[in-house]
């Protein structure tokens, strides 16, 4: 087993929620209980996801893969997810973006060399009159990133 009997545990009271017939409903939560305890989804994860639900694997791997919000390879400790569809784009993520880049020296797709952070670009995060919008660790929005707040995110999440 890969997953602890605690987030078992969890993903149980996502199944409790959907039908018998419907357990895969669930699947998007319990991505996200494995996700927190692993840090990313190998495919063995997921592979103990979908046997567990009683889904195919690669209909797991399927929305593993088109969300965002999951991460298929190791990432960083810190992930952040810069908002570059055109609201924010326009409205300084782009900016946000390449501030980002050359403090930590990376590319988006990309971890920093001691595995602090990983930069990824995101899709529209419901947000746009807050733009630049980032997400950290797909949970904190951080909403109106000058240079200033950027300085501050980076230098709280190195301690």
């Amino acid at each position: 087993m890969l997953l602890s009997e605690q987030c078992y545990k969890k993903i149980d009271r996502e199944l409790a929620k959907y039908p018998a017939d419907q357990r895969q409903s669930a699947v998007m939560a319990a991505l996200a209980h494995a996700q927190v305890e692993t840090s990313w989804l190998s495919p063995e994860v997921m592979q103990e996801v979908a046997d567990y639900i009683g889904m195919p694997a690669i209909a797991v791997q399927e929305v593993a893969t088109f969300y965002n919000m999951y991460n298929t390879k190791p990432v960083g400790k810190h992930k952040i997810t810069v908002c570059t569809n055109l609201p924010c784009a326009l409205s300084g993520g782009e900016r946000a973006g390449k501030r980002l880049q050359d403090m930590l020296g990376i590319g988006y797709r990309e971890t920093t060399h001691d595995g602090q952070f990983t930069l990824v670009e995101g899709e529209c995060m419901g947000a746009c009159g807050d733009a630049p919008v980032m997400i950290v660790n797909n949970h904190r929005m951080c909403s109106f990133m000058t240079d200033e707040k950027i300085d501050a995110l980076v230098e709280e999440l190195n301690k």
